[in-house]
């Protein structure tokens, strides 16, 4: 149940007017901010402890739990997709298939490119006919919910239903997803998360979520000393610690960025999902209409991102002239609204590519 309202969130946020780039990298929370100096103050003064950022790390775990709707057990945690991702390519069977979309993000689709020596074979369709070519030779299927290129939701009804009909296992990218489209990563069997994007969190924050069914499908190949049930018990060798939990995936976390993201985490588990989701596909609509839908992209779902045809990048360099901070990917223009976005922003990027607002 939400319990912060949308205009409260947006509160929680500095002003940051011309910021169109939560799908880049996110702005830190208020309480971010706070968290992270306060942290610094106190390793200064030698006042900061192991067992208390490990206190840290088990809230943010559960407040990413929350906010996914999946349990805490579910829920491993790690510094990069790349590399969770390269812990489930590790585990596919040698000669079998893994299905990717055309187009999206490197780090869904390389490790598994990297399994070719063993005979792991990678076939990649587009994303609108992602379900149609799942069949029963596909061992997995990975795809981005979000594409990062253009901003396209992909259908994850179709294709789940697809992969249980095949018996193919998903892997679903939540990181241009998760803090402005409501996901349920409690559909999928495997779902990675970095949070540095729409949930604001501090860069080498990641999520991975996998559930009971397929957790012995999986090899946990970096496992190390925060891979046991109680990660002070599983320092030393000879034996091997592993939790029966998710937990069996985690790698060591890096302090300090987590401190930062327990207030971005828990502000996004707390917030109206579905307002949120409101909030930023209303302003990228209204920006999609001034430049015209034709030229947007974007056909389907609604999206917080907004991507349009600029080979040369004159759109993007008229957009940073006035003061817009916005992104260029695979010969697009792209700009994304979020939390701290108003109506404001729709009509300074529309002045600045020329448009009437």
């Amino acid at each position: 149940m939400s319990t912060l309202s949308l205009q409260e969130a947006s509160g929680s946020f500095p002003s940051a007017p011309g910021y169109l780039a939560a799908c880049t990298l996110g702005l830190p929370t208020i309480g971010t901010t706070h968290a992270i100096m306060a942290d610094l103050s106190a390793w200064q003064a030698a006042r900061t402890d192991a067992a208390a950022y490990g206190a840290v790390v088990e809230r943010v775990r559960g407040s990413f739990a929350e906010l996914v709707h999946v349990p805490v057990r579910s829920v491993a945690i790690g510094s990069q997709t790349s590399a969770m991702v390269a812990m489930v390519a590790a585990s596919v069977p040698d000669g079998a298939e893994v299905l990717c979309v055309e187009g999206d993000f490197s780090s869904l689709v390389a490790p598994f490119l990297m399994q070719a020596h063993r005979g792991v074979r990678v076939r990649h369709a587009p994303l609108t006919e992602l379900a149609a070519h799942i069949d029963a030779s596909t061992w997995l299927v990975a795809y981005s919910a979000v594409q990062s290129a253009t901003g396209a939701v992909a259908d994850v009804v179709a294709i789940r239903e697809a992969a249980a009909v095949h018996g193919t296992m998903t892997l679903n990218d939540l990181t241009q997803a998760a803090g402005w489209l409501p996901v349920d990563a409690s559909a999928d069997d495997i779902t990675v998360c970095h949070a540095y994007k729409w949930l604001c969190a501090p860069r080498g924050v990641a999520f991975m979520t996998v559930r009971d069914e397929v957790m012995d499908r999986l090899r946990p190949s970096q496992a190390g000393w925060y891979s046991g049930d109680d990660v002070w018990s599983s320092c030393y060798g000879p034996s091997l610690h592993l939790a029966e939990s998710a937990r069996r995936f985690d790698v060591s976390p890096a302090w300090q960025a987590w401190v930062g993201a327990e207030p971005a985490i828990a502000l996004f588990a707390a917030v109206d999902a579905v307002a949120v989701y409101e909030h930023d596909t209303r302003l990228a609509a209204a920006l999609r209409a001034g430049i015209g839908e034709s030229r947007s992209l974007l056909t389907g779902t609604a999206s917080a991102i907004v991507t349009w045809t600029d080979p040369d990048g004159h759109d993007l360099r008229a957009l940073q002239s006035a003061g817009i901070t916005a992104s260029g990917r695979a010969g697009r223009a792209r700009v994304a609204f979020h939390l701290w976005n108003t109506d404001d922003d729709v009509a300074a990027t529309l002045t600045a590519l020329g448009q009437h607002s």
